[in-house]
């Protein structure tokens, strides 16, 4: 139970809020977000949201500030319902306020106030890792796909990085129960110490890695060289928030997701590992 009586999602709500505007790729004139979801597209998806003469419903779950609604409202075809549990709706309502090709509700999916099988293409990136059940996450997904639609999804696995960072194992039982304001300002002092190491260490081989396993931290040094020094700052305390403070933090193999996906009745699956995920 959350000692706050609130919902496991409000520390993304928060978060979301306060760096509304970090991931999106016109912030950071990056392609960073617009390639992590063409990937998780495939062509297919890209030829949905392609197509001509005809609307294409998107369902965006857990949209967070809207870092992947700013790419599904560049194609002239979708007509997107952005959803997230937390107030991270306000963020997104900011960011890309509301229109006849985009919506903006929240609500949790396991209750979702639709019809099922209501649109073309569902998209849950991000999120289903830090829902109560990943199982019924899925499946409730996936009634919200119309026959013949897409269903897009990505999880967290049990890889070596995730379980051998020690000290995040070990302060994420922590941070994520202290009061809002203390979990940013926690966060925040942690990057402020161990940032200025991982910036100095970054060219030395095999250092950052190995550091990593110790620093509690996010960084991105190597996965986006290319951003500049306060971005890299900026996205370090971003994630850093994010992966300390989330309530749950479930891990599923491929394998387990392929079946999943089999039980629920889905078709044509296709599993696939993203290297910047």
């Amino acid at each position: 139970m959350l000692p706050t009586g609130g919902n496991y999602a409000d520390a993304f709500g928060e978060q979301w809020l306060r760096w509304r505007k970090t991931q999106l790729d016109s912030y950071s004139g990056t392609t960073i977000t617009k390639s992590r979801l063409y990937r998780c597209l495939g062509e297919s998806g890209i030829d949905l949201l392609s197509r001509l003469n005809c609307s294409t419903h998107v369902l965006e779950v857990g949209c967070g500030a809207g870092r992947f609604t700013e790419i599904l409202l560049q194609f002239p075809s979708a007509r997107v319902t952005s959803l997230d549990l937390s107030s991270a709706v306000d963020a997104n309502q900011i960011n890309f306020p509301q229109t006849k090709n985009h919506r903006i509700i929240q609500a949790d999916i396991m209750h979702a106030p639709f019809e099922v099988g209501g649109f073309d293409l569902v998209i849950c990136l991000g999120v289903i890792q830090h829902t109560p059940n990943p199982e019924a996450t899925i499946s409730k997904l996936f009634e919200q796909v119309r026959p013949g639609g897409m269903l897009v999804i990505d999880h967290y696995t049990p890889d070596i990085k995730r379980l051998t960072k020690i000290t995040a194992l070990l302060l994420r039982p922590v941070i994520k129960r202290l009061p809002s304001k203390a979990r940013m300002r926690t966060c925040e002092a942690l990057v402020s110490f161990f940032f200025p190491i991982h910036k100095a260490i970054r060219h030395i081989p095999f250092a950052q890695q190995i550091f990593s396993r110790v620093s509690p931290i996010t960084t991105y040094f190597h996965a986006y060289s290319h951003l500049p020094d306060h971005l890299q700052r900026e996205w370090s305390i971003l994630d850093t928030h994010d992966s300390l403070t989330d309530w749950n933090k479930h891990l599923r193999t491929m394998k387990q997701i392929a079946l999943v996906l089999n039980e629920i009745g889905a078709i044509a699956i296709e599993v696939i590992v993203d290297p910047d995920f």
